[in-house]
């Protein structure tokens, strides 16, 4: 990790027109790198574009010349919108991965370049998804916190839950930024304050591990959770398919290591079709 504080390419919030090159072509606004491995940015958003807070597009650059031919394919992959469905821009959280055929180059957008982005949104992290209930769960390592910083900015979170709670699990200190920086913004956010109520915020309980670098709260959320840690410290009892419902988007890994211990709190996995307790992103890759 090479840096603990966002350092910020351009806060403009002026939206920067240029003569599309790309097909599907939105123009970056805005770029923040977190650490060495992790940064967001924000690019136009089409005039058309519509999609429900949690949901994912496909989004990339063009890929090199094919040395033959010359011609130049895209290369895309699923990102979940980070900005809630109201934001006039949109708004993406990367891993930048050295040898990663996209994020490799992606990580090293400026502001005024242009990005490719396919305007279909589709999804399973949505409210739609779930049948009400009373306490939210939004289970999340790394950049899976996108889709959740989505719906953390969306007001029909707080009109459907008495509860929000936010689990995000990181191996360092300094790649919990993002959601941190997120989360104290809301108790500021003047615009939500007056859509949803002042102090919408307090229905929020953040909660932060890490697995590597040492911080106040150290280990897995599922260890955390089966030692029943987890619970004392959030106040709460084990989740229940009379109460809570969850959304999960972190590693393959993770993903089913918790629909197993959810389903075996009786919570069952619902979709866009048979909305249930709980639903997991099967297309975010860590």
């Amino acid at each position: 990790m090479t840096e603990m504080t966002p350092v910020t390419q351009s806060d403009t919030q002026t939206p920067i027109k240029a003569s599309p090159t790309l097909p599907d072509a939105q123009t970056v606004t805005q770029v923040t790198h977190y650490t060495d491995r992790l940064f967001s940015f924000r690019c136009t958003r089409p005039a058309s574009m519509r999609f429900r807070s949690g949901e994912f597009v496909m989004i990339g650059l063009m890929g090199d010349p094919h040395p033959e031919t010359g011609k130049q394919r895209p290369l895309l992959r699923a990102y979940s919108i980070a900005s809630p469905s109201w934001d006039e821009e949109l708004e993406f959280y990367s891993i930048k991965v050295p040898d990663g055929p996209l994020t490799s180059r992606l990580q090293h957008i400026k502001v005024g370049d242009e990005i490719i982005l396919r305007p279909k949104p589709v999804g399973t992290l949505v409210h739609d998804a779930l049948l009400p209930g009373k306490r939210l769960w939004f289970f999340a390592t790394g950049t899976g916190f996108a889709p959740f910083a989505s719906l953390l900015r969306e007001p029909q979170t707080y009109e459907d839950y008495d509860e929000i709670i936010i689990t995000h699990t990181c191996r360092e200190v300094g790649e919990l930024t993002y959601g941190r920086d997120l989360i104290e913004a809301l108790k500021h956010d003047e615009l939500l304050g007056e859509v949803i109520g002042d102090g919408f915020w307090k229905k929020i309980k953040y909660y932060p591990t890490t697995t590597r670098e040492e911080s106040p709260k150290m280990g897995r959320i599922t260890d955390l959770m089966r030692s029943g840690e987890a619970f004392a410290d959030l106040e709460v009892p084990p989740l229940s398919p009379e109460t809570d419902r969850a959304m999960i988007c972190g590693n393959l890994a993770f993903n089913l290591e918790l629909k197993e211990m959810l389903e075996g709190y009786g919570l069952v996995e619902g979709a866009n079709s048979n909305p249930q307790h709980y639903v997991v992103e099967k297309a975010f890759l860590d």
